[in-house]
């Protein structure tokens, strides 16, 4: 198979978001540390980068917003009344959202951020600039809420679509451990935050930082589900010329959800290539279900 002109195309892109926030350290440098002077907009300006290169190479009806999922306890459809005994329910801040506005409505919007009813998310991404130990188990869990409002369309877990695309995305990272390998570190906090009990769709797709490594989950055929519930966990690193491959996975992650014929199902391009890079496996944790 080829796609050698997509692993380059996507290789030069990750290598020019990396550049562009280089050029803001150098034009706001701190003179003390590494990265830009104020902390706060470091992190917000990564964020908007991020956002803005994946918006360059989503479908028209999807945004990549920031903000809030409100999931309000009202009638569905046309008489669907499941929430009746529930109550209203929003998460707390999220660093990127993206969101299906071609086909559903948002309640507030203010410039780029938004509040919106969890049907139209299909992605939701947490946003580092560096990546640290302590703050794995915190944002994790904060995906897992974020998707937990997304399981809202049907009581039966088999009639549920799929659910978001969850990701923590970092353009560096600050995990040195000469006692544990990274991997290591971040499968054992994984293992956890989800139990036994836990549904597919709810534990974190993509842990990693696009300029060197990523950790993922593999989705097993659907013929295996009833068998073999386990969510397996691989490690890769990358060398300077497979830097496409954690950008690229997300891309993925992302038009999974949203060509999925849960969703509506329309033929998924032909749109990313990746190389046959061997990863490894970190580990596997049970679940229950898989929406």
């Amino acid at each position: 198979m080829d796609g050698q002109r997509l692993q380059v195309f996507w290789n030069q892109e990750v290598k020019a978001l990396l550049a562009v926030y280089k050029q803001f350290e150098t034009l706001l440098p701190n003179p003390k540390t590494a990265g830009a002077e104020h902390r706060g907009e470091d992190g917000r300006y990564v964020e908007t980068l991020v956002r803005s290169y994946l918006q360059k190479y989503l479908p028209r009806d999807l945004e990549v917003l920031t903000g809030f999922i409100l999931r309000p306890a009202v009638k569905l459809g046309n008489n669907d009344r499941s929430r009746s005994k529930e109550k209203d329910f929003h998460t707390t801040q999220l660093d990127i959202i993206v969101y299906d506005t071609g086909n559903y409505p948002v309640f507030q919007r203010m410039v780029d951020t938004v509040i919106v009813p969890p049907e139209g998310v299909v992605a939701v991404l947490s946003i580092k600039k560096t990546l640290r130990d302590t703050e794995i188990s915190a944002e994790c869990n904060a995906l897992l809420e974020a998707s937990k409002a997304c399981r809202c369309d049907e009581r039966k877990p088999e009639a549920r679509r799929r659910g978001p695309f969850l990701a923590l995305v970092a353009t560096n990272s600050d995990l040195a451990d000469k006692q544990k390998p990274k991997e290591r570190k971040i499968f054992e906090k994984l293992e956890a935050l989800y139990g036994s009990d836990s549904v597919f769709d709810d534990m974190i797709g993509f842990v990693g930082d696009i300029s060197s490594w990523h950790v993922f989950k593999t989705r097993p055929p659907l013929k295996i589900y009833d068998n073999n519930r386990f969510a397996k966990y691989m490690y890769a690193e990358l060398d300077d010329n497979e830097l496409h491959q954690g950008f690229q996975f997300i891309l993925s992650g992302i038009l999974s959800v949203y060509y999925d014929k849960t969703r509506g199902g329309l033929k998924r391009p032909g749109y990313t290539a990746f190389a046959s890079k061997r990863a490894t496996e970190i580990g596997k944790i049970a679940f229950s279900s898989l929406r």
